[in-house]
């Protein structure tokens, strides 16, 4: 990685809705998402190897989420409860040990972020981490909201470019320079 920065011991590498839904083919899909995949592997593989936590999140909607057009809310409906669109991508390599972060399933509002009213930061800390690193789908909307409610936690915060995809190239775009400006660390 550029900036000579690696994933280590106490860090937890958080691969954010890295979902059939958000690919090419699904639901919602972004532009280039799976083209991402190789790099989270290779993630994956890092920190797997230096004894990082490796944690996945999940858009995890209930069939009538108030975020689907149906309901009024902005987008079309996806990553539905056990349906395909929710699975993780079948080349997205998650150990079996990963921890799974489920959002999304409220029926009171959406959540963008792995950090909304999950838990995900008291158990970051219960298990004596230290940094995150980021990555994953879409970049200017949940990998952004996880990372900006990351450093908001108080976690030295790290967003891997490469693998991280945005909705458009100009969401993209404004999403680096917010998170740039919050204190995350942005790395290819």
């Amino acid at each position: 990685m550029s900036g000579g920065e690696k994933i280590g011991e106490g860090d937890a590498l958080l691969i954010v809705d890295v979902q059939n839904d958000f690919c090419p083919g699904g639901a919602l899909p972004i532009a280039g998402g799976d083209a991402i995949l190789a790099r989270v592997n290779a993630l994956i593989d890092e920190a797997s190897g230096a004894g990082a936590l490796v944690g996945a999140s999940r858009d995890w909607h209930p069939a009538n989420h108030p975020s689907f057009s149906a309901q009024g809310g902005p987008w079309p409906r996806h990553c539905v409860q056990r349906e395909k669109g929710a699975a993780f991508h079948d080349y997205l390599k998650l150990p079996s040990s990963a921890m799974i972060v489920t959002k999304g399933d409220r029926l009171d509002s959406d959540q963008y972020s792995a950090f909304d009213r999950t838990g995900l930061a008291e158990e970051l800390r219960r298990r004596k981490v230290k940094r995150v690193w980021v990555c994953g789908l879409a970049l200017d909307v949940c990998v952004r909201a996880t990372a900006l409610d990351s450093v908001a936690a108080g976690f030295p915060t790290f967003l891997v470019t490469c693998a991280s995809a945005p909705v458009t190239a100009e969401g993209g775009a404004a999403a680096l320079a917010e998170l740039a400006r919050a204190g995350v660390q942005l790395v290819d």
